[in-house]
């Protein structure tokens, strides 16, 4: 078979099955072949990306945590954890006294479980997420007095 003939038979396989790239190995010809799909105007539509979801509780804490108290908030997006892992015991509680420093949460994003850490000495006077929940970038995570 010909190479013109092998890469008009990759890319009828490829139209068949629906893939765009195919990484090709046969005795003395390897490659990576790549079919390029181009769209019509109609088609390459701009889609608008969600952010992750909030609920409505977590709002309606937070625009309540504003208002008494020191509201320490999220550095980033991602998903909140309570507790270094599930089951064990969660990093702080309503009422327990805080330090500067102190690790009060975890937020996972990207894969990479990241600290969040008060940055002073006071009372846990709200948690404001549950553990699990996803949190927006500057949204509030506790209350400090």
């Amino acid at each position: 078979m010909s190479f013109r003939a092998t890469v008009e038979s990759m890319s009828k396989i490829m139209d068949e099955m629906g893939i765009t790239e195919l990484d090709l190995e046969r005795q003395f010809l390897f490659g990576v072949y790549r079919k390029h799909i181009h769209l019509s105007k109609q088609q390459a539509t701009a889609v608008a990306m969600p952010s992750l979801p909030v609920s409505g509780e977590t709002k309606a804490a937070a625009a309540a945590a504003t208002t008494s108290g020191y509201a320490l908030k999220s550095p980033m997006v991602g998903v909140a954890y309570l507790a270094p892992e599930p089951g064990a015991k969660p990093f702080t509680t309503v009422g327990a006294q805080i330090k500067a420093g102190d690790t009060v949460a975890l937020i996972e994003a990207m894969k990479t479980f990241n600290p969040i850490k008060s940055d002073r000495d006071g009372t846990v006077k709200e948690i404001l997420v549950t553990d699990g929940a996803a949190v927006e970038f500057d949204q509030p995570i506790i209350v400090i007095e």
